[in-house]
């Protein structure tokens, strides 16, 4: 049976149960009483992509092995598993467990395959990216971030909840926006892109002491650091004490003779940080002042929304045809995107639309109402000049 990860089960588990085998680290397993007095267990598994909420009653044969498990430790899970009686959380049935070894261990904590290629993939190209920065205090600043913190930054989600929002997701995030960045310096030539690239990787930088995850595990743990200062407070220290000490290395004394002047380009670098939530009410101290800052922020949170419609799309339930149930915090139910059109299956030339049409202009029809169908059921019958809108 092949490995699968927790999401997967989500996305597979049905009405029929199916053998499922995963590998994930026990969050916790705590003794719960129903109403009746009877007792059952919470266990909660949790893996690179997601986490698993079982609940084990006194009656199965599995109560007894939930009194063995430790909490931090990781196991490979063996069992049945479907749709619980609500229809979307899931349930698991005759279940067992193994202890994982040191080697199986770190592959639970790197991800699947498909994840690890993928945060591998995205890290190589932040790091390249940042080496082909034409300021040279800029790009320096930016090595000297991965040389140092660049570990950390792989185990750092992007957001607790709603949004790239696993160990490994700050790296997909920062990559997928500075992709971004580069086209959009393309269409606005007024954009500074080494400031702009720059402002991409330190924007969050803050969450590696908000959103990391522990070196060995999934948890997520609150620090009063974090708390006390937040990650932007926390983003403009990180540049400021790598900014000083690149500053005062001899090797860099030319800095002093560049134009446009060190400080300013520090001073802007701090400005994309302090602003990118875009507006006073979501936490920044200021809004943006500056083209890149603007930029910054808007690429921030398209990147951020078009991630929570594609997590959406695979855990929200289906409410009906192409609709699915909203996904906080977007502010509506979520339907299907329209596929993209296939060329190759319809591509007729100019030359065969006028021997279609005898030389004269094409004009295509305008849709029946007819044509529009009944989203429930069948097609809908034509109500006169009704505006089916």
């Amino acid at each position: 049976m092949d490995l699968v990860s927790i999401q997967e089960i989500k996305q597979q588990a049905g009405p029929v149960f199916q053998a499922f085998r995963f590998r994930a680290q026990l969050e916790r397993s705590v003794t719960r009483t129903t109403k009746t007095g009877n007792p059952y267990y919470e266990t909660s598994f949790a893996d690179a992509e997601g986490s698993l909420l079982l609940r084990v009653w006194n009656n199965t044969p599995m109560f007894a092995t939930c009194a063995q498990l430790r909490a931090g430790q990781f196991y490979e899970v063996t069992g049945e598993f479907g749709l619980g009686g609500d229809g979307r959380s899931v349930d698991g049935r005759e279940w067992t467990v193994r202890a994982l070894d040191d080697a199986e261990t770190a592959g639970v904590l790197a991800g699947s395959a498909v994840l690890r290629m993928k945060q591998d993939q995205d890290y190589a190209f932040l790091t390249q990216t940042a080496a082909a920065i034409s300021d040279p205090r800029l790009r320096a600043l930016c090595l000297a971030f991965f040389d140092q913190f660049g570990k950390r930054m792989r185990r750092t989600a992007a957001a607790r909840s709603y949004h790239h929002a696993r160990r490994g997701g700050l790296v997909e995030h920062v990559a997928q926006m500075t992709r971004t960045a580069i086209q959009i310096c393309i269409a606005y030539p007024l954009l500074n892109r080494d400031l702009l690239v720059a402002g991409v990787l330190f924007h969050d930088v803050g969450k590696l002491w908000e959103n990391a995850y522990q070196e060995n595990g999934f948890e997520m743990p609150y620090s009063e650091l974090s708390e006390l200062l937040g990650h932007i407070t926390l983003g403009t220290e990180i540049v400021n004490r790598l900014w000083r000490s690149l500053a005062d290395d001899p090797a860099h004394v030319a800095w002093a003779d560049l134009d446009p002047p060190s400080d300013r380009v520090r001073l802007h670098l701090l400005h994309l940080i302090v602003s990118h939530h875009g507006e006073l009410q979501f936490g920044s101290p200021v809004v943006p002042k500056t083209p890149e800052a603007q930029a910054l922020h808007y690429i921030d949170n398209l990147d951020a929304k078009m991630e929570m419609f594609d997590h959406g799309y695979q855990v929200a339930p289906e409410l009906g045809r192409n609709v699915y149930d909203r996904v906080r915090p977007l502010t509506g139910n979520l339907v299907a995107p329209l596929p993209k059109f296939a060329v190759e299956t319809f591509a007729p030339s100019a030359s065969s639309i006028v021997a279609e049409t005898d030389g004269a202009e094409f004009i295509p029809e305008e849709p029946m109402l007819e044509e529009l169908g009944d989203p429930q059921a069948g097609d809908v019958e034509p109500q006169g000049n009704a505006d089916p809108f």
